[in-house]
């Protein structure tokens, strides 16, 4: 497997919400286990997803993940507890809001 360098990452449940904020090359924490979270992470150039709180995605979602290159990754943790985690070990925040 391919090395990939994580320089950030975005953490939601909701599509639209991904679509509108997430930037490119972001690792992706989701809940969701759904195939609309592979689409939406092959539109972004979302490089691995992290399925939280012990989220076991479809079959089909992981057969599309293989088909298209995008490692997909399970911890039992929240997704709070993830982003912790991750900011702890230099992985930055996809968005910032403004004046934050």
């Amino acid at each position: 497997m391919e090395e990939i360098i994580i320089p950030h990452a975005y953490a939601c449940d909701l599509m639209s919400d991904v679509l509108a904020f997430c930037s490119p090359g972001a690792l992706l924490l989701t809940g969701l286990t759904n195939v609309q979270i592979i689409r939406t992470a092959q539109m972004l150039d979302i490089p691995a997803i992290v399925f939280v709180r012990g989220k076991v995605p479809l079959e089909e979602t992981l057969n599309l993940a293989q088909e298209n290159g995008i490692p997909v990754l399970l911890t039992k943790y929240s997704m709070y507890q993830t982003c912790g985690i991750l900011y702890a070990r230099g992985i930055k925040p996809s968005y910032t809001p403004q004046g934050a």
